[in-house]
């Protein structure tokens, strides 16, 4: 998937090189479609949703719990 961002947003420099700065714009806004979407993607666990958990904001620490 990282392939067809990387292809997306060569395809919108190659137009804007081109003189097509319309196409161009069009093509970059489905590139930064296709890398949010797969941001998305990538932190989804269908345990937790969307939650990050490597990125800790509280104050505290988060309490260990032991695994069942």
């Amino acid at each position: 998937m990282m392939t067809a961002v990387f292809a997306t947003m060569f395809l919108a420099l190659l137009a804007l090189w081109l003189g097509r700065g319309a196409i161009a714009a069009g093509i970059l806004v489905v590139s930064l479609a296709l890398s949010v979407w797969l941001f998305l993607f990538e932190i989804y666990n269908p345990d937790y949703g969307f939650r990050m958990p490597w990125l800790q904001t509280e104050r505290t620490a988060p309490v260990a719990t032991p695994e069942a």
